[in-house]
């Protein structure tokens, strides 16, 4: 499973990856910023692909996305870049901040924006509305109530059925360094608002589409239809770590 298995794209290999950007490339709209520009492939099913182009016109990299019905505000503290790509990029955040007052709130956490070069307009901080996609990695789990997810836990503290641990703020290893910039990573547990099984539209894969009640506000998730191991109900409650990339609301709408 990966990021792009989440929104209906099962690549294996680096040839699957390949013939993924041929098929997408096909279909974009192209943005263009001072340090190139971006690709943005979007299905009908929310899966989207943003792929990327220095100013050579070379593809040095995409990232995907899911264009989904998730809104919280947040108070974004500072950018992040990536030395991935020119093109990558992110932010500190805090979630659910006191009106004017962008470093506070109920947590801070880091999140990717798939068009990060889009957004250098922001005079940080500052308090804005995203739209936060969260997809899946393999500890992924569904659970009927809060009564079974807390029954589950077997170690004390027992977290709550709304709750976020921002990881990604954490030293991923004792050989990190605290240079090494925040990663883009969650640990929440959140109520199920809404779901969908999808089909992408292209891969005619399908995908599982989660709106999710945590602390700090809401949040879409995307799931490999492999990490669904029961059926998701109303009311139940899904938890695991998280890869997390959002999207600035600008005038009603998110960016690009």
């Amino acid at each position: 499973m990966s990021n792009l298995s989440d929104i209906g794209f099962p690549v294996q290999s680096e040839q699957d990856v390949n013939v993924l950007i041929t098929e997408t490339i096909k279909r974009v709209e192209s943005i263009e910023c001072r340090q190139g520009f971006y690709l943005r492939f979007a299905d009908a099913s929310g899966a989207e692909i943003y792929l990327q182009g220095n100013l050579e016109q070379e593809l040095i990299g995409f990232n995907p996305h899911f264009d989904g019905k998730s809104r919280r505000k947040v108070g974004l503290t500072r950018a992040i870049e990536r030395d991935s790509s020119i093109l990558d990029g992110g932010f500190h955040a805090w979630a659910n901040p006191i009106e004017n007052e962008p470093e506070s709130g109920d947590y801070p956490f880091v999140f990717d924006v798939p068009d990060f070069r889009m957004i250098e307009n922001f005079q940080l901080p500052h308090v804005c509305e995203i739209q936060l996609t969260a997809f899946a990695s393999n500890d992924f789990k569904i659970y009927a109530s809060e009564k079974n997810y807390f029954d589950a836990q077997d170690s004390e503290p027992k977290f709550a059925s709304k709750s976020f641990i921002p990881s990604g703020l954490f030293l991923p290893n004792e050989n990190a360094t605290a240079t090494e910039p925040p990663r883009p990573i969650g640990i929440f547990a959140g109520e199920i608002k809404e779901f969908e099984l999808k089909t992408n539209e292209l891969s005619n894969e399908k995908f599982y589409w989660f709106l999710v009640d945590t602390l700090g506000g809401e949040v879409d998730v995307v799931a490999d239809v492999k990490l669904i191991s029961s059926e998701p109900q109303i009311g139940g409650i899904v938890s695991g770590q998280f890869w997390l990339s959002g999207k600035i609301i600008q005038n009603g709408t998110p960016s690009s």
